[in-house]
C-alpha cells in the first residue's frame, strides 16, 4: 500500500499544473463514476496539502454544483427523481434552509446532488443559487480536506457522537414554517 500511496505522490509531484487540473476534472466526473464527495476532498487533502486541497476541491464542487444547475433542467426524469426523494427524506412541504443544506452536506451519506436539487427550489435565481453554493460547499471542502487524515483515526463511537451532533444542528437550523393545502387541513374532517 505505500509503495501506491508513494508512485501517487511521485505522479502528482512530476505533474505540475496538470495535476491540480485533473482533480477539478475529477470532482466533474465523480457523480458519473458514483465516487462520494468526501472521498474526493480528503484525496484532496492528503495529495496537495490542506490549503491546496480545500481549494481546488471548493473550485470543483463548484463548478459541479453549476453544471447540475444548467443539467438538471435537460433531464425531467432525474428532476422527477429528485424531488421524489426530496419529498419523501424532508417531507412534502418542507424546504432547507441554507444552513441545514451546509449541515447536510457534512454528513457522508447524504445524497450531494439532493442537497443541490434543495438549494436550487429555494432559490430560483441562479445568482441566489451560485451563493448559497458557494457557501454551503465551503465547510464540506475544508472539513473533509483538513481533517481527512484524521477521520481515519476516529473511534467509532466518536463517528457516532460527530453524526449525532450534525443531526441535532440540522434540527436547530431547520425552517420553522409548515405549509398545509386547505385540501389536506380538511382530509380528515
Amino acid at each position: 500500500m505505500n509503495d501506491q500511496l508513494s508512485l501517487l505522490f511521485v505522479i502528482v509531484e512530476t505533474a505540475g499544473i496538470l495535476a491540480p487540473i485533473a482533480f477539478i476534472f475529477f470532482h466533474l466526473i465523480r457523480q458519473f463514476l458514483f465516487v462520494p464527495v468526501p472521498l474526493v476532498c480528503v484525496t484532496g487533502g492528503v495529495l496537495f496539502g490542506s490549503f491546496f486541497g480545500a481549494a481546488f476541491s471548493m473550485i470543483g464542487l463548484f463548478m459541479s454544483s453549476i453544471l447540475f444547475y444548467f443539467m438538471i433542467s435537460k433531464m425531467p426524469k432525474t428532476h422527477e427523481k429528485l424531488s421524489t426523494l426530496k419529498k419523501k427524506w424532508f417531507g412534502e412541504y418542507r424546504n432547507l434552509t441554507v444552513g441545514q443544506v451546509t449541515v447536510l452536506r457534512l454528513i457522508p451519506f447524504i445524497h450531494y446532488h439532493l442537497l443541490n436539487f434543495c438549494l436550487m427550489e429555494r432559490n430560483r435565481n441562479f445568482s441566489d443559487y451560485v451563493k448559497n453554493s458557494w457557501i454551503s460547499n465551503l465547510p464540506l471542502a475544508i472539513f473533509y480536506t483538513v481533517f481527512g487524515e484524521f477521520i481515519s483515526r476516529f473511534t467509532p463511537s466518536m463517528i457516532l457522537l460527530i453524526l449525532f451532533s450534525l443531526a441535532i444542528l440540522v434540527f436547530v437550523l431547520r425552517e420553522k414554517v409548515t405549509v398545509i393545502k386547505w385540501r389536506e387541513f380538511f382530509k380528515a374532517a
